[in-house]
């Protein structure tokens, strides 16, 4: 990529992160074991290195590889080959992790969600469930859904975070308040041990036949048991001491839990609750059994708004005297970066100017009879008798769906913010009893000011965490030594108020160097011999929960996991330099192509399968690199030196890096820190043609519009072309045009000739309630009129005079998603010029096809400057947007329609969030809609007529046909023409046009 002067060039980076790690050979040494006796996947080269180097912390540590194991047996012998090697293990979820807890340097990485995804059982009665660690808790509350049961820890990251996860993590969530954390739900578990033995844990009466059997043997496990025994019962007294009295207390290990009476009074030892919360250090667990709780049939949620943060913390301790299933806070910073943000925004204005700070009280039906009673009891306490000045209730589902979305995204909102000081997790997950927290607050104010940064607050106030971010630069050594010193300040801060260092992100690479410090030598020493008994060599996730304070620990052959110390393995340090590429889109309100790129925190949203859009691509594939996150994390490696400077030029980079994105936007709305990859990958692959040319394929989509109208000009002789024996065979090798795809058919009389031809529009222009541009996209004025004279008639009858415009070219739209960026910028000026007097007449442009209409909205603003380009994209409507923001079907006249709807909405407009009107729209003219919850339709304009993507293009759409079938809908529209084909291909018949079923309504 071309270099502006403000790089510090790719080779100082590179020297100082390296290209190959220093053990590569001993690695491939290592995978060639693996692949021996691994049914499922083992990925030991560069670039899954770089994919799983980072999780959703500040930390960063390249593994040795990945392993996808698709049995137990498989687990085993990952274990035992690493031990034999010498190479640690570190089990892995979705590496969602705020505290480092899923990256390990050296490691084997052992991630479980591509096979080991499978609800093993349920049992109702019991409420039980049995999971394998790759579970997603979503996944799994959505099956519970049918048996009025649900899993109760529920974390911000449910939509993507394992079940295992959480229980390596101790994760909880917004109810703790009600529920508690994940130790309480974790019964039994199946777990490999470092010496590749597997034993199962549950509940065992001490000094029973059943214990004495376990301590009899001479094997780990025995080993395991006396020890742990031991160790508890000669540290009673410590851990009475040392253990703070809170609902969430997540550091260290739980000695305090693993022996206790069970429901008949007997002692038990249940090793189950001491691998909750180890991180992977003791074993790794392949099977668990998880306790459920009943689903309130119903919630309600009152918000109260208070001009003062201090006065807010005063309430907490006050709002706990009510029944209440969660007390939540967010504050100011929250607030203000939602509002900027494209999807959170329209979630924030319901918050009243002035607003220093929120406290969110739930009820649940469970705990109250009546809601309204309830909140008002509440709304007396703090409006009418308290500091609250606002109160905003909601008791549909939808309205505390918006609060929980805002609520939720506060973590990657923050990490969303522009320049390179950004508020980091670190010191974030300190827990204080409810009633300190007024003091604690105030006094951490003091700690900042000491310090010269700021802080955002949200999060579990009802359980006393608060997720506290100072604004600090980590690329910075000073902002590096500030967070050191400000975690010894508020550690020192929290047990004087005596809480946990962290009560829900466990400890990770950020909270262990302080363990000694919260639980004092004597436990210290004990967590030490705990870790021993379990991994002898310590060879699993070493470093994390517990580390060693030198080779005499464990014997004088290894130094693994000596030290801890947060400011190591950082994900951005003072070593950390990057390329500021120069660019043909403009990057400016992104802060830069390198800031747009580093903007991915790792948070993983983007392996989310169950709602929003994205990451298509992932959702068929299941492959981290599929990921926004997987591409950002390559693009890094690429701009920043720890891949080869000519990497992002090479085949692999393109094809399985880039060319996978399909461009649907999604990511730019998702994404809550915005990492728009579709515009990264546009300006990637215009860089590589510049540097390696453009293929044929390329430049015929590009020229679609060329060869479409060619083809109506000749139609039905065209039509008969790929029909012709061998046709699709030699097109397929020729272009790579795959010759399982349908064709489009082209129309013989386009959209324009067809409107010439019918001589003037049916309004009279004095009598026209508003002026607009039918923009010809190719598809509709070549293969699909009936839908651009659907939009005329429509249009019309709402008394709007249409006009198709003169001279413009198309939308550049198919040389855009082909990075082909100066032919873009040409049809770009083109149009812009030719619309633009119109325009600035009062003239709306509107466009039949979604992805046209984002073009001129969103893509002609990276591409063009000026106030002409501005007025243009301001004037850019979809068609339904148009009907729905201009009122359309209050003035169009409207019969009873015949059928319901399933809608589809168009990927590209669901990013900008303009999808909402079609909807909008068609209920306006009388339909029953149901929205269905889909992705891209796996077409993607040209992605899906690619041969080897084909498959994949597929896979895609087999999740949109999935959401056709179980729609209770008569007939699917869709706006896009891609989701129109793929739908046509599965079902035979192409559905209609969203504008089309506006004109069937028509009187």
């Amino acid at each position: 990529m071309a270099i502006d002067e403000r790089s510090t060039g790719l080779e100082t980076s590179a020297d100082s992160l390296g290209h190959e790690h220093p053990d590569a050979e001993e690695y491939q040494a290592l995978a060639e074991d693996l692949r021996a006796g691994v049914r499922g996947d083992v990925s030991f080269d560069k670039y899954a290195q770089v994919l799983y180097a980072t999780d959703g912390s500040i930390y960063q540590a390249e593994p040795a590889g990945v392993v996808l194991p698709q049995t137990i047996e498989d687990v085993q012998h990952t274990v035992e080959t690493a031990a034999e090697h010498g190479v640690p293990i570190l089990p892995r979820g979705t590496g969602s992790s705020l505290g480092g807890q899923t990256v390990g340097p050296g490691c084997v990485v052992v991630d479980f969600t591509r096979y080991m995804d499978d609800i093993v059982d349920v049992d109702p009665d019991g409420q039980r469930a049995v999971v394998q660690p790759g579970v997603v808790q979503d996944h799994l509350d959505n099956h519970l859904e049918q048996y009025g049961l649900k899993f109760a820890p529920d974390p911000a990251s449910s939509n993507r975070s394992t079940i295992v996860g959480g229980i390596g993590n101790n994760s909880t969530g917004a109810h703790s308040v009600r529920y508690g954390i994940t130790d309480a739900y974790t019964e039994e578990l199946d777990v490999v041990l470092a010496d590749g033995s597997l034993i199962h844990t549950e509940e065992i009466v001490l000094d029973s036949d059943e214990w004495d059997e376990k301590v009899s043997g001479d094997d780990l496990e025995a080993q395991i048991y006396e020890t742990t025994r031991r160790l508890v019962e000669d540290h009673e007294e410590e851990i009475e001491e040392k253990y703070p009295d809170l609902k969430r207390s997540v550091s260290g290990y739980n000695l305090q839990k693993v022996i206790y009476e069970n429901d008949e009074g007997e002692a038990v030892i249940n090793l189950s609750k001491l691998f909750v919360g180890a991180e992977g250090t003791l074993g790794v667990i392949v099977e668990a059994e998880v306790s459920l709780v009943t689903l309130p049939e119903e919630t309600a949620l009152v918000l109260y708004c208070f001009d003062d943060l201090v006065e807010t913390m005063e309430a907490v301790p006050e709002a706990l005297q009510f029944d209440v299933g969660a007390v939540e806070l967010m504050d100011d910073e929250v607030f203000a970066l939602a509002a900027d943000s494209t999807e959170y925004a329209q979630y924030v204005e319901m918050i009243p100017e002035g607003t220093k700070a929120a406290l969110m009280l739930e009820f649940d039906s469970e705990l109250a009879d009546d809601f309204h009673e309830a909140i008002a009891e509440t709304n007396e306490y703090f409006v009418e008798n308290g500091d609250a000045f606002h109160a905003i209730e909601a008791y549909t589902e939808e309205d505390q769906a918006d609060i929980w979305k805002l609520r939720k995204a506060a973590i990657p909102l923050l990490m969303g913010m522009k320049g390179d000081p950004k508020p980091y997790p670190f010191i974030e997950d300190a827990t204080v009893p409810p009633e300190e927290l007024s003091e604690y607050v105030f006094e951490f104010e003091e700690v900042l000011e000491d310090h010269d940064t700021s802080a955002a607050y949200f999060a579990h106030a009802g359980s006393g965490t608060l997720h506290i971010r100072p604004i600090l630069n980590l690329k910075d050594g000073e902002g590096i030594e500030k967070m050191h010193s400000i975690t010894e300040d508020v550690t020192d801060l929290v047990l004087d108020h005596y809480g946990s260092f962290s009560g829900e992100h466990g400890d990770g690479m950020a909270r262990t160097e302080f363990n000694p410090k919260m639980y004092g030598d004597e436990l210290w020493q004990a967590f030490k011999e705990l870790k021993t008994a379990f991994d002898p060599d310590w060879h699993m996730h070493p470093g994390n929960v517990v580390y060693r304070d030198g080779p005499e620990d464990i014997g004088p052959d290894s130094d693994r996991g000596v030290g801890a110390d947060m400011r190591e393995n950082l994900r951005y340090g003072t070593a950390y330099k990057s390329v500021e590429p120069q660019t043909t889109l403009d990057f400016e309100d992104e802060g830069g192509f390198s800031h747009l790129v580093e903007l991915c925190n790792g948070c993983g949203t983007c392996r989310q399968t169950d709602s929003e859009v994205m990451c298509p691509t992932y959702r068929a594939s299941q492959e981290e690199i599929q990921t926004t996150r997987g591409r950002a994390n390559m693009l890094r490696a690429a701009i920043s030196g720890n891949l080869d400077e000519d990497e992002i030029y090479s085949d692999r980079f393109q094809e399985e890096v880039m060319d996978l994105c399909v461009g649907c936007k999604g990511c730019k709305s998702d994404c809550p820190t915005g990492v728009d990859m579709a515009k990264l990958k546009t300006e990637v692959k215009h860089q590589y043609h510049q540097e390696e040319g453009v293929s044929l394929r390329e430049r015929v989509f590009a020229n679609i519009d060329t060869l479409s109208k060619l083809g109506s000009m000749t139609a039905p002789i065209s039509n008969l072309a790929p029909k012709i024996p061998g046709a699709r065979a030699v097109m397929e090798e020729a272009l790579g045009i795959s010759r399982e795809r349908e064709l489009p058919t082209f129309a013989s009389e386009s959209l324009e000739a067809w409107f010439e031809r019918r001589g003037r529009c049916k309004v009279a222009p004095s009598d026209a309630r508003d002026q607009v541009l039918l923009f010809p996209d190719t598809y509709t004025n070549y293969i699909y009129p009936e839908a651009g004279k659907a939009a005329i008639r429509v249009l019309e009858a709402a008394d709007v005079f249409v006009r198709i415009p003169d001279d413009v070219a198309p939308s550049g739209r198919a040389a855009f998603s082909s990075g082909m960026l100066d032919l873009c910028r040409e049809r770009a000026e083109t149009n812009v010029s030719a619309l633009r007097e119109d325009v600035e007449n009062g003239w709306s442009v509107v466009f039949i096809e979604p992805s046209d209409a984002v073009m001129f909205q969103d893509e002609y603003r990276d591409l063009l400057s000026g106030p002409a380009a501005e007025a243009v994209s301001d004037a850019a409507y979809g068609v339904m947007e148009y009907a729905d923001v201009t009122g359309l079907t209050e003035v169009a006249d409207f019969g009873e329609p015949p059928q319901s709807l399933s809608y589809h909405g168009h990927c590209n407009q669901k990013a900008t969030n303009k999808d909402h009107h079609a909807v909008g729209a068609l209920q306006g003219a009388g339909y029953e809609v149901d929205t269905l919850n889909t992705t891209c339709c796996g077409m993607a304009g040209s992605f899906g007529y690619h041969e080897e993507h084909y498959d994949i293009s597929q896979a895609i759409g087999s999740l949109l046909f999935e959401e056709v079938e179980e729609s209770p809908g008569d007939v699917v529209t869709a706006p896009g023409a891609s989701c129109r084909s793929q739908l046509g291909d599965e079902y035979d018949e192409h559905p209609p046009h969203p504008v089309e079923k506006l004109a069937d309504a028509l009187n």
